[in-house]
C-alpha cells in the first residue's frame, strides 16, 4: 500500500514575522506602558521582545518521517509527557505543560521523535489549548492515516495563574479522541489509563 500524502510541515504558514517593524510596535508598547527607553538597562528591550516573539511564534520546518507497518503493529503506541510552550492568543502569555500522544497504526508509522515534533509545530503560535489539541489528534489521525488518535494535554496558562484570579499552579486538561480510539471503548479506556498513570 502506497503511503498517505504526508506534507511536510511548513514552518511559516501563511504568515511571515517582519522584525524591524516588530521591534519598533515593541518600542511604542513600552513607552505607552511608561518605560523609559532611554535607560541602558531598556534600550535594546524592544528588539530582545520581538525576537522572543518570533521565536516562540515560529515552528521548525520538519518532515515527519513515517515507515510501513510491515509487522502489522495493532496495539496503541504512546508518547507520555511530551513538554511543550506555547503562546495564548488572548493576552500573549505562555501556557506549557504535558501531552499525550497516542495513535493506532494503520498502514505506517510514524517515527517515535516525530510525534513530540508534531506537538511542538501546532504548539508554536497564537494558540488556545483547546484548538492545539483537536490539532495534533486531527494530523495523527488524518494524515498518518492512523485507525484511532488520542491526545491529552496538561497546561498551566500563565494569564490565569499571573493574572486575574491568581490560581498558582492550576492546570487545565484537554482531551480528543479520532476514530477507533473514539468508538472502541477498550481502546479509549487503555490509553485513558496511561495517560492517567503518566506519573
Amino acid at each position: 500500500m502506497s503511503e498517505p500524502a504526508l506534507h511536510l510541515l511548513d514552518a511559516t504558514p501563511g504568515r511571515r514575522i517582519d522584525l524591524d517593524a516588530a521591534t519598533r510596535a515593541a518600542g511604542e508598547l513600552l513607552l505607552a506602558l511608561g518605560a523609559d527607553l532611554d535607560d541602558e538597562g531598556l534600550r535594546e528591550t524592544p528588539r530582545r521582545m520581538a525576537e522572543v516573539y518570533a521565536e516562540l511564534l515560529t515552528p521548525r520546518e520538519f518532515a515527519p518521517t513515517t515507515f510501513p507497518n510491515d509487522e502489522g503493529y495493532d496495539e496503541l503506541v504512546v508518547a507520555r509527557q511530551v513538554p511543550f510552550r506555547s503562546l495564548c492568543e488572548h493576552h500573549l502569555l505562555p501556557f506549557y505543560g504535558n501531552a499525550h500522544v497516542g495513535y493506532l497504526p494503520g498502514a505506517r508509522i510514524v517515527g517515535l521523535s516525530k510525534l513530540a515534533r508534531v506537538v511542538e509545530h501546532f504548539a508554536s503560535g497564537l494558540q488556545v489549548q483547546e484548538r492545539l489539541t483537536q490539532q495534533i489528534a486531527d494530523w495523527l489521525h488524518g494524515h498518518l492515516g492512523a485507525r484511532g488518535a488520542g491526545v491529552v494535554v496538561e497546561a498551566e496558562h500563565l494569564c490565569m495563574s499571573l493574572r486575574g484570579v491568581r490560581a498558582r499552579g492550576s492546570r487545565t486538561v484537554t482531551s480528543v479522541l479520532r476514530g477507533d480510539m473514539r468508538t472502541d471503548a477498550r481502546t479509549r479506556d487503555e490509553f485513558l489509563a496511561l495517560t492517567r498513570n503518566s506519573g
